[in-house]
């Protein structure tokens, strides 16, 4: 592992077990993280995104468990651990204190019965030897470092006195509260309007810059990856089918899928024909194939339109196509 890596996951593979179904839900899934940067992970809902952060947190809900790799993370101190290897006690330890996770939805992840103040002064007195005093004083602290108007006054409100944005905002307030070296954000601006959304980058940049971090993001908004992001992991079936530095993969997509997520996305200038008439919008053919039930080979295959037969009978390796940009296709080098 690298000097200047903060988090390597190797070879992971995160089985959803029953009795007569396994769902691979991540299936060998290899990536870098450097100290201080930000790695967009993006892809479809289902290709393994969420239960790749969720395996790194230590969250996995059964009958979901680690089959086997490693997830290797270096703290502040610089000694390396294998989170994957982890007692459910040493994680509790590791999150919030040198991991935090920023979800979704935050009024789903935030305690409607309690203020927002005790709420984050709870993370800040389990990992700190702070007290309810000292604790709530650093809430407050928090919130203002998020930019929360009035901060002093919103300590004490409940979630739902308070706008998506804001509720976001204490979510990060509360992720940082303890100042991690990891934050995963777990699609964090998905349901908020696109105002907001780019205060919450904004904001989000601004905090990895002032606290050190390096960021995790979850993501399928390819145009959030070209705000926020300085590496891309594009996943499809649980599987990474492309990795390459954010320029570089804009520049040139060397998956059909990463061509496919790319042509997806909104582009004014692009979707005007010659005649100045709106084209319609692109959209990869088929749907994403049951994780219980992919093909033998290239699970991006039965939607492929360069497809041959060679791409159904063996999964393709993940292979390094250019200098510093991996992809998981054997026709990587006609696109």
């Amino acid at each position: 592992m690298a000097q200047d890596t903060i988090l390597s996951v190797r070879d992971l593979k995160t089985w959803f077990k029953g009795r007569h179904l396994t769902a691979k839900a991540v299936d060998g899934v290899t990536f870098d993280l450097k100290r201080g940067k930000t790695l967009a992970v993006v892809g479809e809902s289902g290709s393994g995104k969420s239960v790749t952060s969720l395996s790194v947190m230590g969250l996995l809900a059964k009958p979901g468990r680690i089959e086997s790799g490693e997830v290797l993370f270096r703290d502040r101190a610089g000694a390396v651990h294998d989170l994957a290897r982890f007692s459910p006690r040493q994680m509790r330890a590791m999150r919030g204190s040198e991991i935090a996770m920023i979800f979704q939805e935050p009024m789903t992840s935030l305690n409607p019965l309690y203020t927002v103040g005790d709420q984050i002064g709870e993370m800040i007195a389990l990992h700190t030897t702070l007290n309810r005093a000292e604790a709530r004083a650093r809430a407050l602290e928090m919130l203002r470092h998020v930019e929360i108007p009035d901060a002093a006054r919103r300590l004490d409100d409940y979630p739902h006195q308070m706008s998506g944005g804001m509720r976001q905002r204490v979510m990060i307030a509360m992720a940082l509260s303890c100042n991690p070296s990891l934050l995963i954000a777990d699609e964090p601006t998905t349901a908020l309007d696109v105002t907001i959304q780019a205060q919450i980058l904004d904001l989000l940049q601004r905090l990895q810059a002032q606290f050190d971090m390096s960021i995790m993001f979850i993501t399928h908004n390819l145009g959030v990856v070209a705000e926020i992001a300085h590496d891309v992991v594009v996943m499809y079936g649980g599987r990474v089918v492309e990795q390459a530095p954010v320029n570089d993969l804009f520049a040139h997509q060397r998956h059909p899928y990463s061509k496919g997520l790319l042509a997806c996305t909104p582009d004014a200038s692009r979707d005007l024909g010659v005649d100045g008439a709106r084209r319609a919008l692109y959209s990869i053919p088929g749907s994403v194939p049951p994780i219980t039930n992919l093909p033998p080979g290239c699970a991006f295959e039965p939607r492929c339109s360069m497809a041959i037969e060679a791409c159904r009978s063996a999964l393709p390796p993940l292979i390094e196509a250019v200098p510093g940009t991996f992809s998981r296709c054997i026709r990587s080098h006609e696109l």
